[in-house]
């Protein structure tokens, strides 16, 4: 028996997402993404088709690489206008019973401090269906705005995660005891105060001394994702994620990515299927192949050539506008160290063009696009799946809401058949309903923190 299959939906609180231009299609919706309402029909409707959770993209900044400014972005909605991911999570919760809603916060932009509140908050108003995917950001566009030059050093970055995530960890794990909140009305003590205490966090970024501000949530820390594939994010997720995301074109890429993160995990004291691994996809699918063609040719005249440009110069880092269509991209000068200049270069078994490349972002991103029936679709998610390694999908968008009703009304019955895809949610919060226990597991570093006084001893000597 194949192994079970996962759904997300790969969104953001933006037009287009990952198919720029396509917010033109008639049937497109996402530029609806300031309506409430949007987003709640959507939740009800990925609930219906079991999908296991939301995963909501954010980025801080613009992309401003692609000639050297912003215009392009701007003018074709490339992930710009774009608003805060968090905010989403109490109406969707409220809205449904069981999808989990996954937002990506990136560690450079906001103190752990005032961040470990809002987790808390969110874990709260959504019954423990929050999940954080941690991000260390690359648009330089961002640290501009906030005073900074650059990012910095990529490795450095995650080094500062690791120290953030261990922050958040001291106060959502070890600052407030299981039983602190008394509620007793006969002694007046709501809190016991020996039972809540000082982290007493000084490290090398960052200096937290004192309790957090929310009393435990449903699942303390909310479960924890994680996207980035160089090796440090590897390293990083096997470590720190129990989700990651990763993206590329080809089999053979994933294949390698996912096999270091789960080599990485037993590194780290933790089964190497203690994280579970998505992959980006677009799915395109209908009654027959032929339809399924005829929509994805339909879909392909919308693509903005400009954004999808300005979202791959802003991936990569490198100025698109300084090659010619016909410029293969394994004999061009990309420059070094982004993994998705690697994937162009490298992890892929096509000889690509810029046009290729053009076209293959254009339509939800930097991930395969599988086009079919639900037949046809089916036989190759279960052979990626079973070729890579990886336990489901991030389905990115084409057409808003579009291509999930598809792929809820014309694939999912059909991997429902075959026995690999749930036809019911299991109770309880996210982590339960994926991993069958409610608070990060003894195995996980998070677990290192929750005797406090303990820590500190230890960290003073």
């Amino acid at each position: 028996m194949s192994k079970k299959i996962i759904f997300n939906a790969f969104e953001m609180n933006c037009v287009g997402h990952q198919s720029p231009g396509l917010w033109k299609h008639p049937r497109d919706r996402s530029w609806q993404y300031k309506d409430l309402n949007y987003w709640i029909e959507l939740a009800q409707k990925l609930e219906k088709g079991f999908f296991n959770a939301f995963f909501i993209a954010d980025v801080i900044g613009y992309y401003d690489i692609y000639n050297d400014n912003a215009r392009a972005a701007i003018k074709s909605g490339a992930q710009i206008p774009v608003n805060d991911p968090l905010q989403l999570a109490g109406p969707i919760a409220h809205a449904t019973k069981h999808i989990g809603i996954g937002v990506t916060a990136s560690t450079t932009f906001e103190h752990p401090y005032p961040f470990a509140r809002r987790l808390t908050s969110a874990d709260h108003y959504t019954n423990g269906r929050i999940a954080w995917n941690i991000v260390t950001s690359y648009l330089d566009s961002g640290a501009h705005n906030i005073g900074l030059p650059d990012l910095g050093d990529h490795d450095e970055r995650y080094e500062i995660a690791d120290e953030y995530v261990r922050v958040i960890y001291k106060l959502l794990e070890g600052s407030w005891e299981e039983g602190a909140v008394e509620r007793n009305v006969e002694t007046g003590v709501f809190t016991n105060p020996d039972k809540v205490h000082d982290i007493g966090h000084k490290g090398k970024y960052y200096t937290v001394p004192g309790i957090h501000l929310g009393e435990p949530s449903p699942q303390r820390t909310p479960m924890l994702f994680q996207a980035g594939v160089s090796p440090r994010g590897q390293r990083f997720a096997a470590q720190h994620a129990e989700a990651a995301f990763i993206s590329g074109p080809e089999k053979s890429g994933l294949r390698d990515i996912v096999a270091g993160i789960r080599k990485h995990a037993k590194e780290y004291g933790r089964d190497s299927y203690d994280v579970v691994v998505f992959a980006l996809a677009t799915i395109i699918v209908d009654e027959t192949d032929e339809k399924a063609q005829v929509k994805y040719e339909e879909y392909s005249k919308y693509v903005d050539r400009d954004g999808a440009l300005a979202l791959l110069s802003g991936w990569t880092g490198v100025d698109f506008a300084k090659f010619k269509p016909t410029d293969r991209t394994n004999t061009i000068n990309l420059g070094a160290g982004s993994t998705f200049v690697d994937a162009l270069t490298h992890g892929v078994e096509r000889d690509w063009t810029v046009e290729d490349v053009i076209r293959w972002v254009g339509i939800g991103g930097p991930g395969p696009v599988f086009v079919g029936s639900a037949k046809t679709v089916a036989d190759t998610v279960q052979k990626w799946i079973q070729d890579t390694d990886i336990d489901g999908f991030n389905i990115a968008y084409a057409v808003s809401h579009e291509t999930w009703e598809d792929v809820i009304k014309y694939l999912v019955p059909e991997l429902q058949k075959r026995g690999v895809y749930p036809t019911s949610y299991k109770d309880g919060t996210l982590r339960e309903k994926i991993f069958g226990y409610r608070y990060l597991p003894d195995n996980h570093p998070a677990a290192s923190y929750r005797d406090i006084e303990k820590v500190k001893k230890e960290e003073a000597e």
